[in-house]
């Protein structure tokens, strides 16, 4: 370990194999980053870190299985064996591979991808909207855990007319039979005066079981409709319904960073830790 890189004292790190491993800039190009050339200008401009060290030096060779990479702040996956997916599950399916009552799960939506996926936390059956499935336990656990606080977004259709009042309550927070609960945000998007129901944007990063449908009730506004259109930094865009698709690599070193950092701090105080 004598190739040099700087940490933020400016002092030699020897972080970074001499002679064993793969060089780093082979390791960029294969992990889709960038071509080979475009990455070795990427360490040289002191872009990249290992596991939290800047790297400069071209011979720099590390070992994929074990470090970790971050290029501009983003993190880099090493690991071709894993696979990240969003689904746009539809009404009427179980968050489950397999329903041991025989009801539509999620079999059908990964039937493409030859790894075993696995569904990152739940939607109720009633619920559509982004579902994050992957092979990465880690990410996965961070993900799903509310002590992390990756926030949802909802956007729930719900019978009545819901106020500026009504807004406020969910952001003040109400009491429910398992405790306390309040929405990170709450916004109004639209209202029917005719008794046609009203439209409304929720933030939370609660896990509790059919949670927003639980608050809507709790303030007098049934959910009709509920969609999930953002979970952590991934947004459901224009997938349509029943339809899957693989992270781009933009959006995978997004969900990768947030994981990480969440995983190296400790979760704020008063986190929930409930699922």
């Amino acid at each position: 370990m004598s190739d040099h890189s700087t940490g933020a004292d400016g002092e030699t790190s020897p972080e970074v194999r001499s002679t064993e491993g793969v060089r780093l800039q082979k390791v960029l190009a294969n992990a889709g980053v960038a071509s080979r050339r475009v990455a070795e200008q990427l360490i040289v401009d002191g872009r990249v870190r290992v596991n939290g060290v800047v790297i400069t030096e071209l011979g720099s060779r590390i070992d994929p299985e074990v470090d970790l990479v971050d290029v501009d702040g983003t993190a880099v996956q090493l690991d071709e064996t894993r696979r990240y997916v969003i689904l746009n599950k539809p009404r009427g399916v179980v968050s489950s591979m397999r329903d041991e009552r025989g009801r539509p799960d999620l079999r059908e939506f990964v039937a493409d991808w030859p790894e075993r996926l696995y569904n990152v936390g739940r939607l109720d059956a009633d619920t559509s909207g982004l579902l994050v499935l992957t092979n990465d336990g880690g990410l996965a656990h961070v993900l799903a855990h509310p002590s992390f606080g990756v926030t949802k977004v909802y956007v729930a259709k719900v019978e009545g007319r819901v106020t500026a009042q009504t807004i406020a309550t969910l952001t003040r927070g109400i009491d429910l039979e398992d405790g306390p609960i309040a929405a990170d945000k709450a916004r109004l998007l639209s209202s029917s005066a005719e008794g046609g129901g009203s439209l409304l944007e929720l933030t939370l990063h609660s896990g509790r079981n059919r949670i927003v449908r639980r608050m809507m009730a709790a303030v007098g506004h049934p959910v009709e409709d509920l969609v999930r259109r953002q979970f952590g930094p991934l947004h459901l865009g224009g997938l349509p319904v029943g339809r899957a698709r693989e992270l781009t690599k933009v959006e995978q070193g997004a969900l990768l960073t947030l994981a990480r950092r969440a995983a190296e701090e400790p979760p704020p105080a008063g986190r929930e830790s409930g699922t």
